[in-house]
């Protein structure tokens, strides 16, 4: 029997290695590789050139000043690396999460108050402790539930709505934020009001960073470009008058952030937004540290990555930052820079400190439209086309919450949209999993494998049916009015056979409904059989007694599954003279009696019109009636099925002989006529009727109702 092993979430177990994540720096450095120093220090600096940027324009898009956007770079770079478990990701401020942000303070505290900077602190204090429980509890699987559409229909709306929301500080106007449709509109018609020069340094710095990554991809497009711009305003001098500029960035290593925790007014204004983007994160980073992994083929640990994901995040609000998590576009700069470990992200993030202690006072001739530029072209990457299509190509299920997050994003509060999204993955997965696949299954032509062939007949007595899902409350009503709707379908199937290699785990509701099936057919004079039945559901039949009840030799092996079917179970008569299809390997060698099966059989009366007797009552009238009147007992069966087991008494006649030879006429006895079930005894009766024989009786239940009644007295063997 097969047998899968079941998994089962346990809160005991689950704290038991919660050490473990905690230890992670420590093994981290003493399982570092020396020769890995060399392309981690490369790859760091790369990457802190490219971050740089990235970091004040993300805090800017946040509405947060940019030492904040810094500090978020440094302090999640170097603690999730410390903590995290892949080589290759890198944990930053994110456009999407720095979008997500704004949307959720805006709604409690005006952009740049202290409540603002304050809230964005605890807002990722309290999504950082989110994540770090799920990670110590070892929750890291629910993940795998959020569907990739939703993070790929978020983005896209994200990057929309980022690229609409620079349009006014790239032109240099200032309009009231609104809504994506009137802004818009106010923008179109503010256009007269540009500020030239803004527009043309921050169109200028747009060119300069295209015709950059034209000439090399690898060139810090956005950091020369801001570098160019700043030049420019510093240059202009006085002429520069009207240009936004970002002003001096605060210099300084972070610094505990006095962050109202026990607020509780606070802490339930942005309970929903911290739910939102601890999901989003944790989303966003496993699939980064996959997608990277594919590559790299290194084995990751989602709870591991959580709980780096956590610490790191509420390591940033205590000292000043906000909300962190995987960043797809430096990971991927960190990948192709060389980097082998995670020593490049802490370097990278060590190089943004050292700019930021050095160079902060640059920032008051940095003009905030050259920024603009650089988050609408990162904006435009972020709408994955391709990725879009397949999805509305795909499933329509994946395509509906895509589209869903995607309007939600534009037009609703970013968190409630994101929660939308993930409420809408669940709703899909349980719509899957309450509705698994019921398929009838049948030979392959090499009559090696089970296939699903909706052409191919069907065995007339054998139903042999796949579920490829779990039997779970929210499934098994599906899986047995698909198995019921198939019976139904074939009435004269009195037997079942279930594939079961695709059930991991069963509850209480499909043992009922094992329950229920196997009353069903037992009822129509069948059974039911089951094969490939896991080690969890073994368990679970035994424990709760239908494994008692339903027999154990009713679990069979797959490989002989059929056979023993085909030569202990399924009426040979029905094989020889009513099927002329021949399904499985057994039936190949079976005598193709077409002539018989297209030879109308005599018309019979209806089985009630036949006499019947009790198997208890034969037995009582075999022992106690006189040699003259004790009936005449006559066994329709196969000769081998007569061997196996026969009613002491009985002259074996088989039914395919009886209809080419008939029968001589008897003593003026009754004759009792008695098969498996009373189906052949049905048509041997109407051969008797006709050949004149007036007292003819069947076995109620046929040698079924004789075992079961305890009756048996002789068995044989070949």
């Amino acid at each position: 029997m097969a047998s899968l092993t079941a998994t089962r979430w346990q809160p005991k177990a689950a704290l038991l290695p919660a050490l473990r994540y905690l230890r992670q720096p420590a093994e981290l450095a003493r399982g570092y590789d020396r020769t890995h120093l060399r392309p981690d220090l490369i790859a760091g600096l790369t990457v802190g050139v490219v971050l740089l940027p990235q970091a004040i324009a993300f805090s800017l898009l946040a509405q947060l000043p940019p030492q904040m956007g810094l500090y978020t770079a440094i302090l999640g770079g170097i603690v999730a690396a410390l903590w995290g478990s892949s080589d290759q990701l890198h944990t930053g401020p994110t456009n999407t999460l720095s979008l997500l942000v704004f949307s959720t303070l805006v709604v409690s505290a005006t952009p740049g108050s202290e409540l603002y900077i304050v809230a964005a602190g605890v807002l990722a204090v309290m999504a950082g402790a989110l994540q770090l429980g799920l990670g110590l509890l070892r929750l890291g699987f629910i993940v795998n539930f959020v569907s990739h559409s939703v993070i790929v229909g978020f983005g896209t709306a994200a990057g929309v709505l980022i690229a609409l929301r620079q349009l006014d500080p790239l032109l240099g106007l200032s309009l009231p934020r609104s809504d994506v449709l009137t802004g818009l509109i106010n923008t179109v018609l503010a256009a007269p009001q540009t500020h030239l020069l803004t527009a043309a340094i921050g169109l200028g710095s747009m060119a300069l960073i295209l015709v950059l990554r034209r000439i090399n991809p690898r060139l810090p497009g956005s950091l020369i470009a801001l570098l160019v711009a700043t030049a420019v305003v510093y240059l202009l001098g006085e002429r520069a008058a009207g240009v936004a500029v970002l002003g001096p960035i605060a210099g300084g290593l972070p610094s505990l952030a006095g962050l109202p925790l026990l607020d509780l007014q606070l802490l339930g204004e942005l309970s929903t937004g911290a739910l939102a983007l601890a999901a989003i994160g944790l989303v966003q980073t496993t699939a980064v540290s996959r997608s990277l992994a594919s590559q790299t083929h290194q084995r990751l640990d989602n709870n591991q990555e959580f709980v780096g994901q956590g610490i790191a995040n509420v390591v940033s609000g205590l000292f000043g930052g906000y909300a962190t998590s995987g960043s797809f576009t430096i990971s991927a700069v960190k990948f192709r820079a060389g980097a082998q470990t995670r020593l490049a992200s802490i370097v990278a993030a060590l190089v943004v400190l050292l700019v930021m202690l050095v160079a902060g006072p640059i920032g008051a001739y940095l003009p905030v439209s050259a920024l603009a530029a650089a988050l609408i072209i990162t904006a435009y990457n972020m709408l994955d086309r391709a990725e879009i299509w397949r999805i509305l190509r795909g499933a329509p299920g994946d395509a509906i919450i895509m589209v869903v997050t995607f309007l939600g994003t534009l037009f609703l509060n970013l968190d409630f949209a994101v929660l939308v999204g993930i409420l809408l993955s669940f709703v899909l997965y349980v719509m899957r999993t309450s509705a698994p696949r019921v398929q009838v299954v049948v030979p392959d032509a090499d009559f090696r494998h089970f296939a699903h062939r909706p052409d191919a007949p069907v065995c007339p007595q054998l139903g042999i049916v796949e579920i490829q899902g779990d039997l779970y409350f929210g499934a098994v009503n599906h899986i047995e009015e698909a198995i019921l709707h198939q019976a139904a379908a074939n009435p004269d199937q009195r037997f079942l056979l279930i594939r079961m290699h695709h059930v991991n785990q069963i509850d209480f509701s499909g043992i009922h409904m094992l329950e229920s099936l196997v009353r069903t057919y037992r009822d129509r004079g069948g059974d039911v059989f089951l094969v490939r039945v896991s080690s969890q559901a073994h368990r679970l039949m035994q424990t709760t007694g239908c494994l008692t009840w339903l027999g154990e030799d009713n679990i069979l092996d797959e490989d002989s599954a059929v056979d023993f079917l085909f030569h202990r179970i399924l009426d040979p008569a029905v094989c020889i003279y009513e099927c002329p299809v021949r399904v499985f390997r057994e039936c190949q060698n079976l005598p193709k009696r077409f002539d018989l099966i297209a030879t109308p059989l005599p018309a019979a009366p209806a089985l009630a019109d036949y006499p019947s007797i009790a198997p208890r009552q034969l037995w009582q009238s075999l022992r106690t009636s006189p040699p003259e009147q004790r009936p005449i007992v006559l066994d329709v069966r196969e000769p081998r099925e007569f061997r196996r087991s026969h009613i002491a008494e009985a002259q074996s006649v088989p039914l395919s002989i009886l209809l080419i030879h008939g029968l001589a006429q008897a003593e003026d006895r009754p004759v009792v006529l008695v098969c498996q079930s009373g189906r052949r005894s049905r048509r041997a009766a109407a051969v008797l009727h006709d050949l004149g024989y007036g007292d003819v009786r069947l076995v109620e239940g046929g040698m079924q109702a004789w075992e079961a009644a305890g009756l048996l007295t002789a068995v044989e063997f070949e």
